[in-house]
């Protein structure tokens, strides 16, 4: 945990955005694999990590305005859970170190907001996305799960979204630590692959590396020679010369900080000049994307420059032709790149996702497009501030499902040179992606370098 004042400082700035009211903070619940005790690792909600720090199922807190209080519901650890799982820092320890003075049972959390229903008063809750607390809130407020989504606070969602966006120098410094975990990571990935290895094998030991690091992966590890699957966890194939292998993956801290990077290599020493001229294309959109991460700059400019500069590339290998910002508009670029630029980060991977992207990553003037292909996938498009870590990770991924559909309907034919593409089939795909800091006059990228030039990466493959 910080130091108890941080978490007191949170709370009073979150209080300062309500006048009356009740604020309602869900804790998750462990959650079991095939029977109750036999769970998942824990992992506790971020926003309730973020004002209170204190990881351990079963909790939820009140931040009751009306009358100043905080107040926080649990329960001790009972004798037989001692016997199973060992003398731990009790409940009241554990919200000494939060700031928080009034420790109440689980039991008494149903009778305080019954009162407060009872009294008319206000009480906010955030989007539920475990069913333990949907369940929940069922039962505290009577609100059906199929309508707690859109009954959420949306005043609550905003003002928990405007503070957690900017990072102070406390959680800068954890997710540094988080991304430097990553890095290794990923440097023992293109120093350790050869041909025979495994991908499975080769991502369990980079998840070695990101526990001994004190904390676990922040998502599940995207390590595949088909790197066209945006989000492939199927790791079943076994490395063979010419080969390209894209590696998605990140830790996460002990207290719930993340780092996300991708890197791409070839299974041989060196890329093939076609794994090189499509290397290089993605590069250059990853240079000229992350130099533009600046206050003030929409994060949908950023994106629309990736996608330009990588057309522009795809058209001098005669894979695409015709005006670019044309073909941009009417989404050409989509057959090779699908997905978002990039996305916020921190106590979630997709820092705050949870409580839903039109808040996170758009404004009130700025909606988010969720039909348009690839546009949909964009989770961060509005004006960045100083304070903002975000990802930037371009990409060109050749789909052959994807190209048959737009194939068979002559999709965009103007734009697309099918015979071209069909030769790139069995390519894969590409990403690069690093973590950045906005800062008041540009960016700073995060953590330590990582290889990311081919000559770099061929060096490290040489090594």
């Amino acid at each position: 945990m910080f130091d108890k004042s941080i978490y007191i400082e949170r709370r009073n700035q979150l209080k300062k955005q309500f006048s009356n009211g009740l604020l309602l903070f869900l804790g998750n619940d462990e959650q079991p694999m095939n029977f109750a005790d036999n769970t998942f690792p824990f992992r506790q909600d971020s926003s309730f990590l973020y004002y209170f720090g204190i990881q351990g199922p079963k909790l939820a807190a009140l931040i009751d305005l009306d009358e100043n209080k905080e107040l926080l519901f649990g329960d001790e650890l009972s004798m037989d859970e001692i016997v199973w799982m060992g003398r731990q820092a009790t409940l009241a320890e554990k919200c000494e170190k939060s700031g928080i003075r009034l420790v109440c049972s689980s039991k008494d959390l149903p009778d305080y907001i019954q009162q407060a229903l009872k009294q008319n008063r206000t009480i906010r809750y955030l989007p539920p996305y475990q069913p333990a607390n949907s369940i929940k809130l069922f039962h505290l407020l009577g609100i059906p799960p199929l309508e707690q989504q859109k009954k959420a606070s949306i005043p609550f969602i905003k003002a928990v979204v405007a503070q957690r966006s900017i990072k102070s120098e406390e959680e800068i410094a954890e997710i540094e630590h988080a991304i430097n975990i990553s890095v290794d990571m990923h440097l023992y990935a293109m120093k350790t692959a050869k041909e025979g290895l495994t991908e499975l094998q080769l991502a369990n030991a980079i998840q070695e590396l990101a526990q001994n690091g004190g904390g676990k992966l922040a998502y599940p590890t995207i390590l595949s020679i088909h790197g066209e699957i945006l989000h492939n966890h199927k790791q079943l194939h076994t490395f063979k010369k010419g080969q390209l292998i894209l590696n998605d993956a990140g830790a996460e801290t002990a207290m719930g900080y993340a780092g996300d990077l991708t890197r791409t290599f070839p299974v041989d020493r060196h890329f093939s000049t076609k794994q090189k001229e499509i290397y290089t294309i993605v590069w250059q959109a990853f240079e000229q994307a992350s130099a533009m991460v600046a206050p003030q700059v929409p994060y949908l400019d950023v994106h629309l420059q990736a996608c330009s500069v990588l057309y522009d590339g795809l058209k001098a290998l005669g894979l695409v032709k015709g005006d670019t910002a044309e073909a941009i508009e009417k989404g050409a670029h989509t057959l090779f790149f699908q997905c978002g630029t990039g996305h916020m980060m921190g106590l979630d991977v997709h820092d705050m996702e949870d409580l839903g992207e039109q808040y996170v990553g758009y404004t009130e003037t700025l909606k988010k497009d969720t039909t348009t292909f690839g546009l949909k996938s964009l989770r961060l498009a509005k004006a960045l501030e100083a304070g903002y870590v975000l990802t930037v990770e371009p990409g060109i991924y050749f789909i052959p499902e994807l190209f048959a559909r737009w194939k068979a309907e002559n999709k965009l034919a103007d734009f697309i040179n099918y015979t071209a593409v069909a030769r790139y089939l069995d390519f894969g795909g590409i990403r690069i992606e690093d973590d950045y800091l906005v800062t008041r006059s540009g960016n700073r990228r995060l953590g330590k370098h990582l290889a990311k030039t081919i000559e770099e990466v061929e060096a490290l493959r040489n090594d």
